[in-house]
Order: structure tokens, then C-alpha cells, then sequence
């Protein structure tokens, strides 16, 4: 068969591509890995016990915005990196901004906190039981996500490993969120900012591995 011929058999029939499937199975993984985080969650930590006060609700919803805008923003590199070349001119430093935030408002917490009560809002009740407890929620959103990103051919495995791994973690925190009853500023900026780059380290280390093609 002549190269014309071949060319002319393979583009017959071709459909135009769904530039839109990627991002819509990265977004219904995400959900799947979120419920089965709060399945792991409530099975196995349970939701806190005040949280139909105001002031739990108050810090639910700053723990809840802290992990969202990770997921939010490392959500959109990630679906980047899922396509081939999607490395190139990516910003990835904007995964920072939430961090940044957090820990601006944590270190101004502090300041206007006597030193004598820096241990506990540091290291609070359940230091412990957050630092492992997302990594381990993690796991089932980031086999989700690892799925997702698979059905695509990202070029730079250990990148994109990573970004999987973090919003995993995001996820994960969201979840882990609705059990924590430690409400410090700084406990959050630390524990749950530290467990978060925990999985993304872990993403970077595994995600190689899972995501060759």
C-alpha cells in the first residue's frame, strides 16, 4: 500500500476530538475519589460531634476553602499534564498561593496570641491522628485520579505523579475536615499544609510507576 493510500484509509471516517472528555473524567474522578474519602472518613474516624455550632462550622469552612483552592488550582495543571507536552509553560508555583495564605494568616494568628498558648495551637489535641490519617484517605482519591490521568498519555511522569498526589491530598483534607475538632489557625497552616505535601512527595514517587504507558 502506497503512503497516500494509507493516509487516505486512515482518515476516512475520523471524528473531530472531544477536547472536553479529559476534563469531564478528571472532574468525575475527583467526585468518586471524594466520596469514597468521606466513606473511609466516616467509617473509620466519624464526623465531629459539635459540628452543628457555629464556631465548628466557621473552622470547617476555612479547612474546607484551604484544601478546595489546592484542588481547585492543582486541578487544572493536573488536567495539563495529562496530555502530552502538557509540562511546557506550566506555572506551577500558583499551587503555592493557598499554602501562603494560610500560613500568612496562622503567623498573624500567633502575633496576637500569647506565647504561652503557642504549643497548643500549634501542635493542638490530634497532631498525630492528622498526620496520618489524609495520607491514608488519600489513597483511594489518588488510585482514582491515577485512573483518570492514565486514560490520557502525560510525557512527564513524575510531574504529573505529583499533581495527582496533591489533590489527592486536597481531597483527602476536605474529608478528614469534617472529623477534626482542632480548630487552631496554625494546626491547620502545619499539619494539614505538611500531610498535603506528604502526598504530593508520595505522588511524585509512585505516580512514575502507575502512569507508564
Amino acid at each position: 500500500m502506497k503512503t497516500d493510500d494509507l493516509v487516505a484509509v486512515l482518515s476516512k471516517n475520523s471524528e473531530p476530538v472531544d477536547r472536553g472528555e479529559m476534563e469531564r473524567t478528571v472532574f468525575v474522578a475527583l467526585c468518586v475519589g471524594l466520596l469514597f474519602a468521606l466513606g473511609i472518613m466516616i467509617i473509620g474516624l466519624g464526623m465531629r460531634a459539635d459540628l452543628a455550632t457555629a464556631r465548628a462550622l466557621i473552622f470547617l469552612c476555612l479547612k474546607v476553602a484551604f484544601a478546595l483552592g489546592i484542588v481547585a488550582i492543582a486541578t487544572v495543571f493536573l488536567i495539563k499534564l495529562a496530555r502530552p507536552g502538557g509540562e511546557r509553560n506550566l506555572s506551577s508555583w500558583l499551587v503555592a498561593l493557598p499554602f501562603t495564605a494560610i500560613a500568612l494568616i496562622a503567623a498573624i494568628n500567633l502575633g496576637f496570641a500569647p506565647k504561652s498558648h503557642w504549643d497548643k495551637m500549634i501542635m493542638g489535641d490530634d497532631w498525630l491522628e492528622c498526620l496520618l490519617s489524609i495520607p491514608i484517605i488519600a489513597v483511594a482519591p489518588f488510585a482514582i485520579a491515577i485512573w483518570a490521568v492514565r486514560r490520557a498519555a502525560p510525557t512527564h511522569l513524575v510531574l504529573t505523579g505529583a499533581f495527582t498526589g496533591l489533590v489527592a491530598g486536597g481531597v483527602s483534607a476536605m474529608a478528614y475536615a469534617l472529623h477534626c475538632s482542632d480548630d487552631s489557625l496554625p494546626f491547620i497552616a502545619i499539619w494539614y499544609g505538611s500531610t498535603i505535601v506528604l502526598c504530593t512527595l508520595a505522588g511524585a514517587v509512585f505516580g512514575p510507576r502507575l502512569l507508564r504507558w
